[in-house]
Parts: structure tokens; sequence; C-alpha cells
């Protein structure tokens, strides 16, 4: 029996994909509170005549497409939140929504996955197994995958193999990033409380300053990576937040600092975070004052497993040849490493830049990407799909 052309399938829906796109990016909704996006996807879901399981982790969906025979379980990954953002595009689909945007390329994210879901179930009959659809919310940061998982997402049926994929702007359109092993980092968050003693600005001398502690202690965290780590090993130490003081001529009593550390490793981690409170403590007694630090883990890893990102690798291949792919890693985090612990399976980018109108990085204002995108996500996802589930020997 032929084979589906998979990317003219994509292509075919181009056209119905990027009105689904623009409308979630009019409808942008946060973390947990995706009740329009969720609601469209389980209607969408269920006019394919998929099984489908709301509230899944709050605001979450699955649909399972079973095949006519028995085979592997598979799951596709798609994440639906948007960020409390302010869009700053003159597009004419803007934000409907006051401070929410689709900044990330989630949007599209969710209209791929209900796009595959379309081209898949005009293949049930064909399938042997069941594509798990999981339409994840709250992925940026507050949880999501973890919800979905407690939710019951990788049971009845367990997945055999997990795909997810990311538009991404770094990469120019018409390039994948597929690689094997760690892909993304893993990321936690760390406060750093400086306590001091206030005082006037015109006598420094009878306070006890915190600022000058902190940013003592923000020059010293910066010699971690350069002097402690490998310089083969992959970490990041960065101070994002300095927050200090209400006017100009007070010397406060407290300074409070927030960063972050990335990494491919657990145990790069560990030393990273000792490194940090021995040089914030030391720094604060060389200064006279208190410190203390709390450390939130957000996400683990995203490591990709063999077997699964060799079959990514010949999906890429058969839809957009050898020469699109780039195997680059990146230091940003996400979620989907949770359920690749559970899982094997595979999380790739699809090239989304390119020129100036999609040159903004993510998480930025006027983030925007080459809606192309889209086709290769579809036909490559589709067709590592079918690569499991669809077998006519």
């Amino acid at each position: 029996m032929t084979q589906p052309d998979f990317r003219q399938e994509a292509e075919t829906l181009f056209d119905e994909m990027v009105a689904m796109r623009r409308d979630f990016h009019r409808h942008p909704e946060l973390g947990f509170q995706e009740t329009r996006t969720s609601r469209i996807v389980a209607e969408r879901l269920n006019e394919l005549g998929l099984e489908v399981q709301p509230g899944i982790g709050q605001t979450g969906v699955v649909g399972l497409l079973e095949g006519a025979k028995p085979g592997p379980t598979i799951l596709l990954r798609f994440d639906m939140d948007a960020l409390p953002i302010q869009e700053e595009t003159s597009h004419n689909f803007t934000s409907q929504n006051t401070g929410v945007m689709h900044a990330c390329g989630h949007d599209g994210h969710t209209s791929m996955g209900l796009t595959v879901a379309k081209i898949m179930a005009q293949h049930q009959e064909r399938m042997a197994g069941t594509l798990k659809f999981m339409f994840q919310p709250a992925e940026e940061g507050l949880g999501g995958a973890f919800a979905m998982i407690a939710g019951g997402v990788l049971e009845n049926p367990k997945p055999d193999a997990a795909l997810a994929m990311h538009v991404w702007t770094p990469e120019p359109y018409g390039k994948v990033r597929v690689v094997e092993g760690p892909c993304m980092a893993s990321s936690s968050v760390f406060t750093i409380t400086v306590q001091g003693k206030g005082g006037h600005g015109a006598a420094p001398h009878m306070a006890i300053d915190p600022i000058l502690t902190g940013a003592h202690i923000v020059t010293a965290l910066q010699s971690i990576v350069s002097r402690n780590v490998n310089p083969q090993d992959s970490v990041v130490v960065s101070i994002g937040q300095f927050d200090a003081g209400t006017t100009f001529n007070v010397i406060p009593d407290r300074a409070i600092l927030k960063g972050t550390v990335r990494s491919y490793n657990d145990a790069l981690h560990r030393q990273a975070y000792r490194r940090i409170l021995e040089m914030a403590k030391n720094m604060g007694e060389a200064f006279h004052c208190q410190v203390n630090m709390e450390t939130i883990a957000i996400v683990s890893a995203v490591v990709n497993a063999p077997a699964p990102t060799a079959v990514v690798r010949d999906a890429v291949i058969k839809i957009m040849g050898e020469e699109s792919i780039v195997e680059h890693r990146t230091m940003a985090s996400e979620d989907m490493g949770y359920v690749l612990e559970e899982i094997p399976g595979c999380y790739f980018f699809i090239g989304a830049g390119n020129d100036d109108e999609f040159s903004y990085p993510h998480h930025h204002p006027k983030f925007n990407f080459d809606e192309r995108a889209m086709i290769n996500g579809v036909a490559i996802m589709a067709e590592a799909a079918a690569s499991y589930v669809l077998n006519d020997e």
C-alpha cells in the first residue's frame, strides 16, 4: 500500500492551520487558565472521532486515536499556554488580552497538534497501535507536565515512546535541530537574601550595606563557571533580579538576589549550588551581613533517547533532506524533561526564523515566527508517528 505523503497533506491544511494559530494568538491564556484553548482543542478532537479526556492536570486535554490493530502507544505532546507579556507587534492578529501574549510559539504548537491529529485520523484504519495526543497547560514554569503526569497522562495506556517539538526562531526556516542525549538544560531558581543594617546614605559607617555585599556576591558568582567547571562541560549561572532600597539616600537593611542555574548534568548542578552558597555566605561574613539562600527546582534536563531520536532523524531526512538537520543543544529549559524521564522519546526544534520580522527571540514582546515552519513540523511529527503505527507488512 502506498505510504502517505505527509508533507503534501500538511501543505493542503496550511491555510486552516494558520487560521487556527492566529485565532489562538488573538486569545492567549496563561498557564492553568487555558479554558478557551482547551475547549476548542477538545471540540476539534471530538469532531475527528478521538476519545477525549478534558481536565487532565486542570486544563490539559488528552486525545486517543486508536488504530484498527494492536500496537505501540506513542505520546505526542503539544503545549498551549501563553506568557504574561504585553504584545508589541503590529500584525492583524495581535493579542486581544492585555498583558498576555503568545510570545513563545505555543499557539503554533496547539494548531500543529490539531493538524497532526486530523491527518492521522484519516489513516486510522491502517494504524496498528494508538496515538496519545497530550495538549499540555502551563509549560512556562508552572508545572503543567507534572500536573498532567499526576492526572494520569502516562497511564491507561502507558506510552512506549514520546515525541515533542518546538518552533524555534534562533534556527532559520528550513532547518531542524535533532540531537541525541541532552537537548535542553535542567533549570532551577535560587534566591539569596542579604540582611544588613539600614541607615542614612550620608553616614554609611553607621550601617551595614546589603547592596554592597550583594554586588560583591553577583561579581563572585561569575567565577563559578569560569573557574570551577570543566570548560568542556556546560553550566550557566545568571542573576536576573536584584531588589534593594526604596530611595536614593537611604541604605536599606535588605537586598534580595534571584537567579537561575542551567546544566545538562545533575552533579554539575549540585556543584554549582554548593559554590553559590559558599561564596554568598563567605561574602556575607566579609561584609558583616547575614546571608540565606533558597532554591526551587523547576525542570529536569530534556534528554533524547537513541531509538526515538533515530526515528525523528529518519523522518526529517524523508521530509526535508539530511542537509536540513542541525545538531545543536540549548541551555533553555522545558518541562517535557519530566515526561522523558519516564518514557523514552525525542524533543526536536523546527527552524522558524527568517528575516527581520522573525528575528526576535522567544519571550520578546515582538516575537513572531515564520508560519511555514508549521508545515515542516506537522509533516515530520506525522512521519515519525507513522513509523511506529503505520506498518503495512
